[in-house]
């Protein structure tokens, strides 16, 4: 009897010193709260199969997203304001009184970058002003020199054949005094054809006369009566009277003539002069 006792105080014993298994409420918390009638490995949580036909009780609320924009913007304000916490004004204003001398100490380069920009286009203006004047110049020097061309080109037509035509003027000078003297002649007056052949030598004068006159610009002038020119009279005598008051040429010798507007030779003539006060 006492050593049952013994025995079962023994067990006791052993009982209390040996460790202790953690019971299953311990070890899976999803088991607390099981009861004893259920089976195991179902989780009283789960929801029972419903019977065919009638919808699954579903526990809990529905899903509810009111506040998560409210949540994110909040925490966007306290980031914020934390970051405004942690900067210092004092570094702020040093920093920016650095800068204001950085850009103190550059503003002077600028204004002499800026000065010698403003001196440089003041230059280029001068030298594109003088170009300008240069280019009119030689623009005006350039239209003097085509219309002086022109007008060279135009006499070298005009003139080419001015020394033909001083050859010419010997011929005609025959041709005048031949007329001259025939007028003048009682003997070829009395001939039967004297008169026709007078006709025909002044006809062929004047046909002659006329076409160098209109086709080639020679032309012959009277100078008898004329006051004397010395551009166009080549005096040849002289003689005083008291009724003129400014010399007057009172005969031709030898007529005179021109090509276009130029002189090619000048009258011969016999000039009046008044006489002298003394």
């Amino acid at each position: 009897m006492s050593t049952q006792q013994t025995d079962a105080t023994g067990n006791d014993e052993l009982d209390k010193n040996a460790p202790q298994e953690p019971s299953n409420e311990a070890v899976n918390p999803d088991l607390a709260g099981k009861n004893e009638g259920e089976p195991e490995g179902q989780n009283p949580a789960a929801p029972h199969p419903s019977p065919q036909g009638v919808e699954p009780e579903v526990r809990g609320s529905p899903l509810d997203f009111t506040g998560i924009g409210e949540a994110s913007d909040d925490d966007g304000l306290a980031k914020l304001a934390e970051e405004l916490d942690s900067l210092d004004p004092d570094k702020i204003l040093s920093d920016s009184d650095k800068k204001n001398s950085e850009n103190s100490k550059k503003q002077p380069i600028q204004n002499e970058k800026i000065a010698e920009l403003e001196a440089k286009a003041s230059d280029l203006s001068a030298q594109l002003d003088d170009v300008r004047d240069q280019l009119l110049r030689k623009t005006a020097d350039f239209d003097n020199y085509r219309k002086r061309m022109n007008q060279e080109k135009q006499k070298a037509i005009d003139f080419a054949n001015e020394s033909l035509l001083l050859d010419i003027i010997p011929v005609m000078d025959d041709f005048e005094r031949a007329i001259q003297s025939a007028e003048t002649s009682e003997e070829l007056k009395n001939l039967p054809a004297g008169k026709v052949m007078l006709d025909g030598i002044t006809m062929i004068e004047k046909q002659l006369v006329s076409k160098l006159e209109n086709k080639w610009g020679l032309k012959r002038y009277n100078s008898a009566g004329e006051a004397f020119d010395p551009n166009l009279h080549e005096a040849m005598l002289m003689e005083k009277s008291p009724d003129i008051q400014d010399p007057v040429v009172q005969e031709d010798f030898i007529k005179g003539y021109m090509l276009k507007d130029r002189v090619i030779r000048a009258a011969k003539v016999k000039v009046l002069m008044p006489e002298d006060n003394d």
